[in-house]
């Protein structure tokens, strides 16, 4: 506990994989309803299942790691509630082995007596903002239905929305650490956001081809740029000061393949060619489903 508070930091997986081993943190298994192991039986990673309790596991395919987030919102009792992803991870130092710079309980303690919300170091694109980033690797007429669902529902957002877009940067991969009280308003918010948005899509309301599966993650895609929209409208109305907030930069588990990052990057900026696939190191939210996927 941080000075008598509990901390959870769920870490959505949908394989088996090598896990943190500090008690804050809960591996999950994001995605879980319906999957089946070879004999037909609910498949068992070793993990919680994100399909108890209060959930929305079902939507996996489009919201990525957001049914973890949602089921942390749900049935996590925790003054602190956290997300990262399996193969990739708050850390503080850089070490030989990924797993023994994760970030640890006694380090992050010290700075939650101070800070209220942790955020991944900003992920810079530099030559393009983040609405053309949206534009060229994904349909932005995605994008473009959440400004206007925040115009309807949230017009006091706007001005963030519009500021953030034009931004190069941002704090991607819907990791974060807050507090409790800010986790229950920003899931609000952001659910509110993203039910609606999947209403218009299923009824026709946004252009857009049929999507594959790699494509039909944008919900969760959405939420990495949204997510710098309600921090920006928590400083902007003073709930939140900058110094309530820390970065803290995000290691990858596994080799980077660099080349094929820059390179995928590249394509999508000046010759159109929209992401599919993606080395896993890509800044955009893992795909949680049961299949081997490369991001």
């Amino acid at each position: 506990m941080a000075d008598g508070k509990t901390v959870k930091i769920i870490v959505a997986a949908h394989k088996a994989f090598r896990m943190p081993q500090d008690e804050m943190y809960l591996p999950l298994h994001v995605g879980a309803e319906g999957k089946k192991d070879q004999n037909g039986q609910p498949l068992d990673i070793g993990f919680v299942r994100d399909n108890t309790g209060d959930n929305i596991s079902l939507k996996n395919p489009g919201y990525c790691e957001l049914t973890g987030l949602y089921w942390a919102w749900k049935n996590l009792d925790a003054d602190y509630i956290g997300l990262a992803h399996y193969r990739r991870h708050f850390s503080l130092h850089r070490t030989r082995d990924p797993f023994d710079g994760v970030l640890k309980y006694s380090e992050l303690v010290p700075l939650l007596r101070r800070k209220r919300v942790i955020v991944p170091k900003k992920r810079r694109y530099y030559i393009e903002s983040l609405y053309n980033h949206y534009k060229h690797t994904h349909y932005i007429s995605q994008l473009d239905e959440t400004r206007r669902i925040i115009e309807e529902k949230y017009p006091d957002y706007l001005p963030s929305f519009d500021r953030v877009v034009r931004r190069t940067w941002g704090h991607m991969f819907n990791m974060m650490i807050m507090e409790r009280g800010l986790v229950d308003e920003y899931c609000r918010w952001l659910f509110d956001i993203l039910f609606e948005l999947e209403k218009r899509v299923k009824a026709g309301m946004v252009e857009m081809p049929p999507l594959s599966s790699f494509q039909a993650r944008f919900y969760g895609r959405i939420s990495e740029i949204i997510f710098n929209v309600w921090l920006d409208d928590c400083l902007r109305t003073g709930k939140l000061s900058k110094k309530d907030i820390y970065e803290i930069p995000c290691r990858f588990m596994e080799k980077e393949n660099w080349f094929r990052k820059v390179w995928g990057f590249l394509k999508a900026k000046f010759f159109g060619v929209r992401y599919e696939v993606l080395d896993a190191s890509h800044a955009l939210p893992e795909p949680m489903n049961d299949g081997e996927k490369i991001n």
